[in-house]
Order: C-alpha cells, then sequence, then structure tokens
C-alpha cells in the first residue's frame, strides 16, 4: 500500500487498518491521557479487539466512501492519526480531523499530513468545502486550523458530552478555491510542497 513522506525526518502517512490492531493499541497506551484529552475513542479501545474494531469500522467507511483513517508514522514508529471523520462526495464536503501521542507534538507532523488529505480530496475527489471541529479548549487543534488557513465559523455552544463535561466545538473551514489560491501562492513562496 502507500507510503506518503511528510518531510526530511522520517514522517510517514500510511493507510491504518485492522491488521494494524497491536500497533494502534500500543500507540494509545503511549499517549492515552494525552489523546483522551479531547478525542473520545481513547476510552473505548482498550485491548487488541476493541482496537481492531474501531479501526475495522473505519474500514468499513472507506468501503462506503463515507469516511477514512490514516496513520502518521514517525521512523516506522505509529504516533498519531488524520481521518476523514465525514465524506460525502456527493455533495462535496467532508470532516478532516486528528489525533497525535505527546511525544510527536510539536513538529507539524498533522499539519503536513491534513494537508495531503485536502490535496486529495480537492483535486481528486472534488470536494468543495472541508472542515474542521475543535473542542474550543482544544488549542493545538484550533492552531492547526488556521495553519491550513481555514476561516473560523462559529462555535457550536455545549454540543459534545466528552468525559462528563458538554464541549463547545468550533467549526472551521476551508473552500476548493481557497485552498488552491493559498496553496498555488505558498508553492510560489517555495514555502510548502504540493501533494497533487
Amino acid at each position: 500500500m502507500y507510503a506518503i513522506s511528510l518531510g526530511d525526518d522520517g514522517a510517514e502517512l500510511r493507510p491504518l487498518e485492522p491488521w494494524h490492531a497491536d500497533q494502534f493499541l500500543a500507540h494509545l497506551d503511549r499517549g492515552r491521557e494525552f489523546v483522551q484529552q479531547y478525542i473520545s475513542f481513547g476510552s473505548r479501545v482498550t485491548d487488541t479487539d476493541s482496537a481492531r474494531e474501531l479501526l475495522q469500522s473505519f474500514a468499513d467507511k472507506k468501503a462506503a466512501d463515507t469516511g477514512s483513517l490514516h496513520g502518521v508514522w514517525l521512523d516506522g514508529l505509529l504516533v498519531g492519526g488524520v481521518l476523514f471523520r465525514v465524506f460525502d462526495a456527493e455533495h462535496g464536503v467532508c470532516e478532516v480531523g486528528c489525533w497525535l501521542e505527546p511525544s510527536a507534538s510539536g513538529h507539524g507532523l498533522i499539519t503536513r499530513a491534513i494537508r495531503v488529505l485536502i490535496d486529495w480530496a480537492v483535486d481528486e475527489r472534488g470536494i468543495h468545502r472541508v472542515e474542521w471541529h475543535a473542542a474550543t479548549a482544544n488549542v493545538p487543534s484550533l492552531n492547526v486550523a488556521r495553519r491550513l488557513g481555514m476561516s473560523r465559523e462559529g462555535v457550536l455552544r455545549e454540543n459534545w458530552p466528552h468525559r462528563g463535561v458538554r464541549q463547545d466545538t468550533e467549526v472551521w473551514s476551508v473552500l476548493a478555491g481557497e485552498w488552491r489560491a493559498a496553496r498555488e501562492a505558498a508553492a510560489g513562496q517555495g514555502d510548502l510542497p504540493t501533494h497533487a
């Protein structure tokens, strides 16, 4: 299968599939408390069977063309992932998201990986609108949306219960035309690679 280089630091974007259940569980065990701050699946994946079940649910979404899961590997170790939580090709809308273990944070891995997903969605699948949803307290996630050039559209107040607290969720988005224009401008300045 594919392995897309995310830069010169040994980072790669690869499929994250049911047969990776042991690696996925080990990755979550290393960063469980960090991941669980805002991502609910960290609490549901507690053994190999539950890891495989979650990965299979996304394999089923991929087969149905309604979502997909992709791992971020650093020097051969699974350290996080990015996903199409929602993928609606008919209406040209998708939602991207991410998670990362703490040892891999602060290196731009998620921003680089999400760029690959958005390039593919816009260029290959004709997606018109890419959304990013994150809890208002999840500053690292909101910073990724900013770095990607997304626009903050508003806040869904107390719309998501997580760990006994109703969270506010910020909604950010970028439209295909905005994405292409920003990518062309950045490529012209040599700021970021294109993945088209």
